[in-house]
């Protein structure tokens, strides 16, 4: 009879359960995750923003409709879309908007207001006034949930002006002849080569009434201001703009930043 040999039993070492792979690849995930965010904030913070949670916005220089921005001027657009660009971003909790222009044209005043309300609309707005915020530079800045100046910030000049200029007297005297030829009564309406007749006069005088109207309406429903003590566009000294409402608070760009992130914390 032959005889069978003996088997000695093998263990298998045990694989690892179903369930202790998953949670191992989750806990990867999770933490790889969490290393991401953390590098795309450290990386915000350190090249993008000096100010944590508060982003400063500069409108600097005459402003005109357009999206540019250079020493002189700069864009309706081109602050737009940096004030637009900030209210949906979630890493800012509230703006300052520095502004240090002369003014510029109504239409450009009116398109960055439409972009600041809708940037107020979702976080605090707050205007920091340098050396200059005058005219439409005001007209702005009025619709900002608090402005600062300091004491010797130029700002006011609530008024609209259209400046013709008349060379005619010099072409004369030079025997320089320009003829015109034209569809309408008005259409060379500001040439240099003659004087504004009287009805284009009146017509100008009425295009600028009825723009400082609209102007100074806004400005007075904005903040509770005496229309009588901005109507004649004289130019406002910060310390005196407080006086009368025109600016809430005097403080430099640091001053402004702050009061911004205590608007964001009453909004919490």
């Amino acid at each position: 009879m032959a005889q069978i040999p003996e088997i000695s039993p093998v263990l298998a070492a045990p694989g690892p359960a179903p369930h202790s792979a998953g949670l191992k690849w989750f806990l990867v995930i999770i933490v790889g995750i969490i290393l991401v965010i953390g590098i795309f904030i450290a990386v915000y913070y350190i090249t993008g923003n000096e100010h944590p949670g508060v982003k400063v916005i500069r409108m600097e220089g005459t402003l005109s409709t357009g999206d540019f921005s250079n020493e002189d001027s700069v864009g309706s657009e081109y602050v737009g879309n940096q004030l637009r660009d900030a209210a949906d971003d979630p890493m800012v909790e509230a703006i300052v908007l520095r502004v240090n222009s002369p003014g510029g044209t109504p239409a450009a005043a009116e398109e960055i207001i439409n972009d600041l309300e809708y940037a107020k609309e979702k976080k605090p707005v707050v205007i920091s006034m340098g050396d200059m915020a005058t005219s439409a530079a005001y007209y702005v800045s009025a619709h900002g949930n608090e402005i600062y100046a300091d004491p010797d910030t130029f700002t006011g000049g609530i008024g609209v002006i259209w400046t013709f200029s008349d060379v005619s007297g010099w072409m004369n005297q030079e025997g320089y002849n320009v003829t015109i030829v034209k569809s309408g009564a008005m259409k060379d309406m500001g040439s240099t080569s003659h004087a504004l007749t009287p009805t284009e006069q009146a017509y100008a005088q009425q295009v600028v009434n009825e723009s400082f109207n609209e102007f100074i309406n806004d400005v007075t429903t904005q903040r509770m201001i005496a229309r009588s003590n901005i109507d004649n566009g004289r130019v406002i000294r910060g310390a005196d703009a407080v006086r009368i409402n025109l600016v809430d608070k005097l403080g430099n760009l640091n001053d402004a930043i702050e009061g911004a992130k205590e608007l964001a914390d009453e909004r919490k």
